[in-house]
């Protein structure tokens, strides 16, 4: 046993040096007390505060972020190397007109440069402006892109509508526009539902088609050339078989895509017409007008082209009712060139979120004029001047003569004969 003058020495020594925590099972170091800066040791709970607080980036009770914190939330972009902060993306829809002369429809086709897409150049001025990073123009689900319409080659918009999620950078549509040609162009942007895709929600879609109207110049006995004028009689008469298209039919014979029997072949037109005939240089031209759901690839112009062979003499009127049944029939397809997504339309969208004080009904009639000057400027000219020199609707016309509208009725009557596929109307 030691001394007792041993253990009061330890024990004076303990006291000098620290005490030992049977709590916390370690030693608490002290500091001898200094002459002049006598300080009280901060309570345990206290030194684990503030030694938390300090980890954390705390001075004086107030949270400082450290620069390289900072840094971490920006990112490069734009060609000029700059630097500049992460905006949220938000999801928004872009109204779009384009002339499709010389592109191989809206659709991108990616790793493909052989057929340059109005996609193409969409992508390539999001990118260029600042709005997506580059790897979202790679790959486009990235930034939930989708169109209200695939328009199929050298088809034009007036009213396109694209679904995205994009940084809502200063003075984004001049930057968007300034990247894109002039028969390009964004003519409005409106923030809306993050889930809204494009396609989905629309509830139906417009175009109209755009002729001249010595294509419904009688085989016989009419003049086939410019200087051909639309009676009365003959508009009449082009109405009455456009209307039949009215309601649900099955249009399994206006597309390539679907068998007679597919469900989805089945499709509801709303509205079918043409507009009075206007004059320009020298040509009469009218417009039909067409509303419904949806349509499948090459429907609409089969539509018109199968209503132009009857009103010209080609086909009998019976051909139409035909051509909803099971049976093949031959439906020849109007010239691309003159076909034209005028408006896409978001009713049920606009019921349920464009009055809810916190969006905008998808409603463009204040970017309206925009879209008539668009139409004005690039679309109109361009049927126009491509008809006069490349008579890419007088070719066609001249092959109407060679389809077989009476097939059906023959094989209806011999069943043993086979129906001719037409030459030229492959899609």
């Amino acid at each position: 046993m030691a001394a007792p003058g041993l253990r009061a020495a330890a024990g004076a020594l303990r006291r000098a040096c620290g005490a030992w925590s049977p709590r916390l099972g370690r030693r608490l170091l002290r500091s001898p007390p200094m002459a002049g800066n006598v300080q009280a040791p901060a309570p345990v709970g206290a030194a684990r505060e503030q030694d938390r607080k300090a980890r954390g980036g705390w001075r004086g009770g107030a949270r400082v972020w450290e620069d390289a914190e900072q840094q971490g939330k920006q990112l490069r972009g734009g060609p000029d190397g700059q630097l500049r902060r992460k905006l949220p993306k938000r999801k928004i829809v872009l109204l779009m007109a384009y002339s499709g002369k010389g592109y191989h429809g809206m659709q991108r086709n990616v790793g493909s440069s052989q057929f340059k897409t109005i996609e193409d150049d969409l992508v390539s001025a999001l990118v260029r402006s600042g709005c997506i990073p580059e790897n979202h123009g790679e790959d486009m689900r990235k930034m939930s892109f989708q169109r209200c319409a695939r328009t199929d080659k050298g088809v034009s918009a007036a009213g396109q509508v694209v679904s995205l999620k994009v940084w809502l950078i200063d003075d984004i549509l001049e930057k968007i526009n300034s990247h894109l040609p002039p028969h390009i162009r964004i003519l409005g942007l409106k923030r809306v539902t993050g889930g809204f895709n494009s396609k989905n929600k629309c509830d139906a879609r417009t175009y109209f088609y755009m002729l001249p109207t010595f294509a419904f110049a009688h085989k016989d006995h009419d003049v086939q050339d410019e200087s051909y004028r639309l009676s009365t009689e003959t508009l009449l008469r082009v109405n009455r078989l456009l209307a039949c298209y009215k309601g649900t039919h099955n249009f399994h014979n206006f597309t390539s895509q679907k068998g007679p029997r597919e469900a989805s072949a089945r499709r509801y037109v709303l509205d079918m017409f043409c507009e009075e005939p206007f004059v320009r240089d020298g040509m009469e031209f009218a417009v039909i007008k067409v509303k419904g759901q949806s349509f499948m690839t090459h429907q609409i112009r089969k539509m018109v082209g199968l209503v132009v062979a009857i009103v010209k003499g080609y086909a009998p009127e019976s051909v139409l009712e035909r051509s909803w049944g099971e049976a093949k029939v031959d439906v020849p397809k109007a010239p691309g060139l003159g076909l034209v997504l005028e408006r896409v339309h978001f009713e049920k969208y606009n019921q349920r979120f464009g009055n809810d004080g916190l969006h905008e009904p998808l409603d463009w009639s204040r970017e309206e004029a925009g879209v008539t000057a668009f139409k004005e400027q690039h679309i109109y000219p361009t049927i126009i001047s491509t008809e006069r020199h490349e008579r890419s609707m007088a070719q066609w016309l001249s092959t109407l003569p060679v389809h077989d509208f009476n097939a059906t009725a023959h094989a209806a009557a011999c069943p043993d004969a086979k129906v001719p596929s037409p030459p030229g109307d492959s899609d």
